[in-house]
């Protein structure tokens, strides 16, 4: 009998150590510092900088960057592509660029749809454009990933954009702006 209640008293005291380092909150996570918040306004900036980032060498086509994103605001958001480039005419992706939130996924190839003034984002003979890459539909608030799929993809250059002249186009971020009525 003595052992048995032995027995019981140190599975329960075990228990009971292993389930204080819980704290009761087992969804946070030590990635919390590295998700980007939806700013007051709804509108969401996704810095390639800030990304987590996949570079193929062999096969630029498939590199990646990849962001936690929290959303408080459902609703449609429309997706821009900003780019530094040396000519609005022709941005120079040679390949299609994926972008992905949840199972949806824009697929196209950059054009300028709009031009933004520089404001010493990048070196000085660049401008920046903005591409339309269509919208998501986010019907519930929360954590979601965004991943971008493209050849502009590139850590080596992303760190020094605003340094240094670049190749004629970079991929700088992707927004997603809330759908105006």
């Amino acid at each position: 009998m003595k052992n048995i209640c032995m027995t019981a008293f140190a599975a329960l005291l075990v228990f009971t150590v292993s389930s204080c380092g819980n704290q009761g909150n087992p969804t946070v996570n030590d990635d919390s510092e590295n998700r980007i918040m939806q700013q007051e306004d709804g509108t969401v900036s996704l810095k390639l900088a800030e990304a987590a980032t996949y570079n193929d060498p062999e096969n630029p086509a498939g590199n990646t960057a990849e962001w936690e994103v929290v959303i408080t605001k459902p609703g449609r958001y429309k997706v821009w592509l900003t780019s530094a480039t040396k000519d609005t005419m022709d941005l120079r992706y040679s390949q299609a660029v994926k972008i992905s939130l949840m199972d949806d996924q824009l697929e196209g190839k950059p054009v300028c749809d709009k031009i933004l003034e520089n404001a010493g984002i990048v070196h000085d003979s660049y401008f920046i454009a903005e591409s339309y890459m269509g919208s998501f539909f986010i019907q519930d608030s929360g954590e979601y990933k965004v991943q971008v799929i493209s050849e502009k993809v590139d850590p080596k250059k992303i760190a020094r954009q605003n340094t240094s002249p670049m190749d004629d186009t970079m991929m700088i971020s992707v927004i997603l702006a809330p759908a105006t009525r």
